[in-house]
């Protein structure tokens, strides 16, 4: 059975080339996504001092240590292409990520659940401390993603 949509062709972007560029635009991309995530935490902390706790800081700084881990290690290392060093091979660099990404998730996790359980569920009159929180971890893993996922390998040689 043929799809009605497989004779559809997308013309490309004449007004985008971004070939070369694409490792500088999504760089740039991942750098605004996370100033933008520190940035609401700063804006928060600035505006109600009294609601932000200084251990509610600690899941942002988990997300930054998971944006380094994740990448710290390049693709080719977790392929076991062109990797012949380090103290554990490929099976560390893997192991490496997997730390990295774990700690990006569980910040995530940890600003939802601080965000429901002391802004959303308490009878509190400003949650935007706890909506700045999450969206400070949320903004810094999606530029970790758009940092690690978003740039070619092939233009480094």
């Amino acid at each position: 059975m043929a799809s009605c949509l497989e004779n559809i062709q997308i013309p490309a972007c004449v007004w985008f080339d971004g070939g070369e560029k694409r490792n500088s635009l999504m760089s740039m991309l991942a750098g605004t996504l996370f100033f933008m995530g520190w940035w609401f935490i700063i804006d928060a902390q600035a505006k109600y001092p009294y609601l932000m706790l200084d251990a509610y800081h600690v899941c942002g700084v988990f997300g930054t240590i998971s944006l380094f881990m994740v990448n710290s290690v390049t693709n080719a290392q977790i392929r076991g292409d062109a990797y012949n060093g380090g103290c554990l091979g490929v099976k560390g660099a893997r192991g490496w990520l997997f730390i990295g990404f774990v700690m990006g998730f569980a910040a995530v996790i940890a600003a939802c659940w601080i965000l429901f359980t002391d802004f959303i569920r308490k009878d509190v009159s400003h949650t935007w401390p706890g909506v700045g929180l999450f969206l400070q971890n949320v903004f810094i893993f999606v530029g970790s993603l758009t940092y690690k996922f978003g740039r070619s390998e092939d233009q480094w040689g």
